[in-house]
């Protein structure tokens, strides 16, 4: 069979083609550029990587994106190296910069999408959220976010029956001198609360080094390390050896727990995980409840 067209008809299917063309020019797969390890992860969990064309040097995990063009540590970004992988958006969150950068970056039109990074699990959420938008794939971005927040619930159900509260120490490195020691306001401090512990160190917000008197007045019933930084010093045995968290309890208990630094502060999909491993770690009645 075979189909012949007039002149009106040539016309017709001139002007759709000129007016599709714009069309598909805009349906064209954006080119992302992820800075933030969080971020990176949900790319991952929604199956939409193949849009990542780079990721910062906090982007670890999976193994798979250290595989991608680096952009830079993402407190220390530079505009030409962003700009040099055509990206045409750039997501990333309230802890990115300096924020020089990203006003260059925002000057050449590209659009940049900036989230905030609290440490609860619906800054979590809205990572997703804004991913699954991002990427068209809004609808693995709401069952990831229906898995999590059911993960979560069933946490917050189990840490209810218990009225135990154990003041955690979180130590971000020992080595090269004080230990540096999470206070309000951090990841580990957001991740502890989750878990149902107690942040032992409340007087200041961020990071700082503590003294020796600092870390015995603490009293904490356990000291939450980086499974990287434990390494570093030669094993449990040497963060035990340590004289001042000899004196506390857990110095004394021998209680002395270690997370990958990724999966413990990482604030992204897998945070119901980390809150859950955690949980377990510090309330062991909950496990012989069951």
């Amino acid at each position: 069979m075979s189909w012949t067209i007039g002149r009106r008809g040539a016309a017709a299917l001139g002007l759709a083609a000129l007016v599709a063309s714009p069309l598909r020019a805009q349906q064209k797969a954006p080119r992302i550029v992820s800075v933030g390890s969080a971020l990176t992860e949900v790319f991952y969990a929604l199956g939409a990587e193949n849009l990542l064309v780079g990721v910062d040097t906090t982007s670890l995990y999976p193994p798979q994106a250290k595989s991608l063009p680096q952009v830079g540590y993402m407190r220390a970004l530079s505009a030409e190296g962003v700009l040099s992988l055509k990206p045409t958006l750039i997501m990333a969150t309230t802890g990115a910069g300096p924020a020089s950068t990203l006003d260059q970056l925002k000057a050449t039109g590209i659009e940049v999408v900036i989230l905030p990074d609290r440490y609860d699990y619906d800054s979590v959420v809205k990572k997703i959220e804004a991913v699954g938008k991002a990427t068209g794939k809004a609808a693995e971005a709401d069952a990831l976010i229906a898995r999590g927040q059911a993960d979560m619930k069933a946490l917050s159900d189990r840490l209810a029956s218990t009225p135990n509260k154990p003041r955690v120490l979180f130590l971000m490195s020992m080595s090269g001198g004080a230990p540096q020691a999470a206070g309000r306001d951090t990841a580990a401090d957001g991740i502890i609360r989750l878990a149902g512990g107690v942040n032992a160190i409340d007087g200041y917000a961020g990071y700082r080094p503590l003294t020796p008197e600092a870390v015995i007045a603490s009293r904490a019933d356990y000291i939450l390390m980086p499974r990287q930084s434990v390494e570093s010093l030669g094993g449990v045995d040497k963060v035990l050896d340590q004289p001042a968290i000899r004196q506390t309890p857990a110095g004394r208990a021998g209680k002395v727990l270690q997370f990958d630094i990724l999966l413990l502060l990482g604030f992204g999909p897998r945070t119901p995980q980390a809150a859950t491993e955690l949980a377990a770690a510090l309330h062991p009645e909950l496990a012989k409840a069951n």
